[in-house]
């Protein structure tokens, strides 16, 4: 029965199976927590700057559209990349959870996609960011990873946070219903590949992913939006699609959900709301939007969230003991 169950699902690997040796840790896997926690950080702000480069893009192309574009070319880079990997671990374990989390993804950027056609881009950006709450009780009821108040009272501030620095006004509509749904699968997808991503291989469970959201969003295009011309094909679209598909998707979740394995999900999902404060920085600096002491307010709250995440603020114990 054993050998006809390893047989169905496969035997699992690591994030990098060549960085175990000898019972150590080495390679990508030997780098320090620190490491990753800025990965994660840069690959906010550059989603971040991502809001300021597609802006024009949604005006062209249809929002399924986009995403079969931007998942599908990623999915061929990443078997390209690695397909050895793919075809050693093509099972049913691997296809289930990378799958899973590509409905996950899939689902999360549609209902904030659709919801952004009903509420201003601040209040997405802050609905989007509530994922940061989200992710610590999730993690703890799929994984039982330790929940602290440290991770709730950083999450707490983080929210308060984007809150002064996306928000334009505190009324709900339909719009921001759906991008709160939005949000939770976001979580439920962070808290996944956190949790699946310490014992199998996450750049074969990231291809699947890609996979399952370009071909999700190919079929949801076909069922119910229009086609698009051929003279919507300008060089400037042909490079923001290659910019998104290269670097904010293949590069970007690749590094998102490797860091997430090396890295406690509470942690990581308030890291990766930096993506939030992030993008109105960028419209600061780009496109002149006015900086002003909300902004300035809501930055130092988000700044002090993580300080709090990583240092429990015991420096201003020692400082008072002394």
């Amino acid at each position: 029965m054993e050998t006809i169950k390893k047989h169905i699902w496969g035997s699992d690997a690591p994030v990098a199976p060549e960085d175990r040796g000898a019972g150590r840790l080495r390679g990508a896997g030997a780098r320090s927590p620190l490491f990753w926690k800025l990965l994660l950080v840069s690959m906010a702000c550059i989603w971040g700057f991502s809001f300021y480069v597609v802006k024009d893009a949604l005006d062209v192309l249809p929002s399924f559209y986009l995403l079969a574009w931007r998942f599908g070319s990623s999915a061929i880079i990443m078997f390209v990349l690695f397909h050895r990997r793919v075809l050693a671990h093509f099972n049913a374990r691997y296809l289930a959870v990378g799958l899973g989390m590509g409905v996950l993804e899939w689902a999360a950027y549609s209902l904030q996609t659709i919801g952004l056609t009903d509420t201003t881009a601040g209040k997405s950006a802050f609905l989007t960011g509530t994922y940061c709450i989200l992710v610590p009780f999730i993690s703890y009821l799929i994984s039982r990873e330790k929940l602290t108040r440290y991770n709730m009272g950083a999450a707490l501030l983080c929210l308060a946070g984007i809150g002064l620095v996306a928000l334009d006004s505190l009324t709900v509509g339909l719009g921001d219903a759906l991008t709160l749904g939005g949000a939770i699968f976001f979580a439920f997808q962070i808290a996944m590949a956190a949790k699946y991503g310490q014992d199998m291989d996450i750049n074969v469970l990231t291809f699947w992913m890609f996979a399952a959201v370009g071909a999700l969003s190919f079929v949801s295009t076909l069922a119910c939006e229009p086609a698009v011309p051929a003279s919507a094909w300008t060089p400037q679209l042909v490079g923001v699609i290659a910019f998104l598909s290269i670097i904010c998707t293949c590069v970007g979740l690749l590094i998102q959900n490797i860091g997430l394995a090396h890295v406690p999900s509470s942690t990581g999902s308030l890291l990766l709301s930096m993506e939030s404060p992030s993008g109105v920085f960028f419209s600061v600096v780009l496109a002149g939007e006015m900086l002003t002491v909300r902004l300035l307010a809501g930055f130092a709250l988000i700044f002090c969230s993580i300080v709090l995440s990583e240092t429990h603020f015991s420096f201003l114990r020692r400082r008072g003991r002394r």
